[in-house]
């Protein structure tokens, strides 16, 4: 039984309607799901209470392919939040499968800071994600019958249908498939392919819905392609908008859980950053906002792709005001950008600290851009060493950086009461003056290219053929005051992965730009980044497994 997954299966949970009271909730309010997990409906949102309540984004540097533990500081920071007696909630994105199965494990926190129940909220949970998954997919098959369908008005060209199909897993395999080989019954044949559900538009319009009715406008105006004579596609020309709306009634709510601690955790919503916006949904958002005093969220991979999503994007969406970042640091991923390979990572070795901390020093910049303060939290594994420790307190200092060491794996909320304190400490000491890095009325190039020069540190931007035809396609539909939602690797500040530390005098390559209109915005994919991740050669899928007993083991 993997570490984690035995600290969870010892933890005494409390029933999930004593979390509910803890936030003013009472019972019947709650949509049971079992004793330990619920759905809360969207009237208990209070806008008054939203403006008087502090969001903490909890972020990171570049990280390594196994993650640098933003939930896990994130539950745990709210645990020690609620030890020097602030009334938190943690609100996070729910995992994906195709993480979970593949390289990085659960996405539920680690140690003695995690969300529980660890293996419902890992596994199936409370069926959002089956859930988005259908009603994407639903829209696909409306659009292939609509194309079999000769008496149908609407005479889309098949060679223009962008719409793909998705799957909650990793799957290389469904990158590219043909559909309707088989003869005339069978449909019309043509090339499309798989996205991971996590990068559906319909988990970013989830993620991004005011409410339900708001969820079915953004659901009509998902664009599927053209007609013979060039008219746009919608997916309301489909009526297919009202459908996924049913589907989805449910999903719309997110859930509650609690922390290893028995704090209030709200989980909902999981898009992925390198290849959408990388946070939880707006409606969760404000429900932790307005339910306690503070609220911790988190946005991942780092700084470069989820932040700047979550403050470009939701946070100019959702009229949100965040007012602090904690960044996440390890030692292990500045060796990682130092210059030391992957097996070496837990050797000590200060000098391969030292060498990485240009990228520590880049995220810190770039939180300076958006006007908010900055805590750094040393996320503390078993193999740090306290002169390697030292090399990143000391440069935080020399910078004027607060930071403070989070021993939240091991200690729980204790490892981060001096992480909350300072925290606390800092909000109210500095002036809080957020400010989104550009307006979206701007052009769709100077959008990419503020970005890329500002945040990457990118010296110039290249346009392929087919990324210059599709800023024409965008101009015509008249979708240019969208912002962008850069698709990138997250192993860089470029979006070239093998490009780590500080990369300077780097050219980003815009490949294609996908049109999101019902989720309200732009995704520039650079480099080589896909929407079908593909397993390891060693998945964590190959650990897990159901003992006699009917536990499941192998789980981290």
């Amino acid at each position: 039984m993997s570490r984690d997954l035995e600290i969870a299966s010892k933890a005494a949970l409390q029933p999930i309607t004593e979390i509910a009271s803890q936030l003013g909730i009472e019972e019947n309010s709650l949509e049971l799901y079992g004793r330990y997990k619920a759905k809360l409906p969207l009237n208990l949102i209070d806008q008054e209470k939203i403006s008087q309540s502090k969001l903490i984004l909890v972020s990171a540097i570049s990280p390594t392919p196994a993650g640098e533990g933003k939930s896990t500081i994130s539950i745990g920071l709210t645990q020690g939040m609620a030890q020097i007696g602030k009334k938190t909630c943690v609100v996070l994105r729910e995992p994906s499968l195709g993480p979970v199965f593949g390289i990085k494990g659960g996405a539920t926190g680690g140690g003695y800071s995690q969300v529980l129940p660890m293996e419902d909220i890992n596994l199936h949970f409370t069926g959002d994600f089956s859930a988005i998954e259908k009603a994407h997919n639903l829209l696909a098959a409306l659009v292939d019958n609509n194309l079999q369908n000769k008496k149908s008005d609407l005479r889309i060209d098949p060679r223009t249908v962008l719409w793909k199909r998705v799957m909650d897993m990793n799957d290389r395999a469904l990158r590219k498939v043909i559909v309707g080989l088989g003869g005339t019954s069978y449909g019309i044949p043509r090339e499309t392919g798989f996205d991971i559900t996590a990068a559906s538009e319909v988990m970013a319009i989830l993620c991004l819905a005011d409410d339900l009715q708001d969820l079915k406008r953004r659901l009509g105006n998902i664009f599927i392609g053209f007609t013979f004579s060039g008219d746009a596609v919608y997916a309301r020309d489909l009526k297919a908008h009202g459908a996924m709306t049913a589907l989805l009634k449910e999903a719309i709510k997110p859930n509650l859980v609690q922390t290893m601690e028995g704090n209030p955790a709200i989980l909902h919503g999981g898009p992925f950053a390198n290849i959408a916006q990388g946070t939880n949904s707006v409606i969760a958002t404000r429900m932790g906002l307005s339910l306690a005093d503070y609220v911790v969220t988190e946005a991942g991979f780092g700084f470069d792709l989820g932040a700047e999503k979550f403050f470009d994007i939701k946070c100019q969406a959702a009229g949100l005001e965040p007012h602090a970042v904690v960044l996440v640091v390890t030692l292990r991923a500045l060796k990682y950008h130092g210059g030391a390979k992957l097996d070496e990572l837990t050797i000590p070795d200060p000098e391969r600290v030292a060498q990485g901390l240009e990228n520590m020093e880049k995220h810190l910049e770039n939180i300076r851009l958006f006007g908010l303060p900055a805590v750094v939290a040393v996320n503390k594994f078993t193999s740090d060493t306290d002169e390697e420790i030292k090399v990143v307190t000391d440069r935080c200092k020399a910078l004027n950086a607060p930071v403070q060491v989070a021993d939240v794996w091991a200690r729980g909320g204790a490892g981060a009461v001096d992480l909350a304190t300072a925290l606390v400490q800092t909000m109210e000491s500095s002036d809080s003056s957020f400010q989104p890095l550009y307006s979206w009325e701007q052009p769709v190039r100077d959008k990419i290219e503020t970005i890329a020069s500002k945040i990457y540190g990118a010296e110039a931007i290249d346009y392929t053929s087919r990324a210059k035809k599709d800023l024409r396609k965008i101009a015509k539909l008249g979708l240019e005051h969208l912002p962008v939602c850069i698709a990138k690797t997250q192993k860089s500040l470029s979006d070239n992965p093998r490009l780590l530390g500080r990369p300077k005098d780097f050219v980003v390559t815009v490949r294609e730009i996908e049109i999101a209109a019902g989720a309200g915005f732009l995704i520039p994919i650079t480099g080589d980044i896909l929407r079908m991740p593909g397993l390891p050669s060693k998945p964590s899928a190959e650990n897990i497994d159901v003992d006699d007993s009917g536990n499941i083991v192998g789980l981290f």
